[in-house]
């Protein structure tokens, strides 16, 4: 059974008709083709899956696509481009921040809503904050100090 509803999805009023037990990560990927949220463990757990929702990090691979009908969904497509990267890519870059790229998106989005309420967190705030993503490769140091470096940049694009 289906039913429509619509979202805004990287700041476009978007219409959708999908079977009420689509996911917001499926509806993303396979309806919206952005292809930033990944699929990873499918409960919530790892983080890949990782969107805004109204500005709040959420895992998309638990949430129902229904449920979030007339909110705000930014993924990582949504913040900036190749050209005009948004801060906290930006700092991930300079930080050289990853290895294999799987668990990115989350570290990304997750600090994006860090810095949202948080402009300025210390290490332990980042740690606590970034602890329930999954990075098999290791660049936890890495990923740590694009969060200082994304703070940074956020602040001096701030003015």
């Amino acid at each position: 059974m289906t039913s429509g509803f619509s979202l805004h999805v990287n700041g476009s009023a978007r219409q959708f008709d999908v079977p009420r037990q689509t996911t917001l990560l499926q509806l993303l990927r396979n309806d919206c083709g952005l292809n930033g949220p990944k699929y990873g463990c499918g409960l919530g757990q790892c983080g890949s899956c990782t969107v805004l929702v109204d500005g709040v990090a959420a895992r998309s691979c638990v949430v129902p696509a229904h449920g979030m009908a007339g909110r705000h969904i930014t993924t990582l497509e949504g913040l900036g481009t190749r050209e005009a990267p948004h801060p906290v890519q930006q700092a991930f870059i300079d930080a050289q921040a990853t290895q294999c790229g799987y668990c990115l998106n989350g570290m990304v989005m997750t600090t994006v809503a860090l810095l949202q309420r948080v402009p300025h967190p210390t290490e332990a705030q980042a740690r606590a904050e970034l602890s329930h993503n999954l990075c098999r490769c290791g660049t936890h140091l890495e990923i740590l100090d694009a969060v200082q470096r994304a703070a940074q940049l956020s602040a001096e694009a701030a003015g």
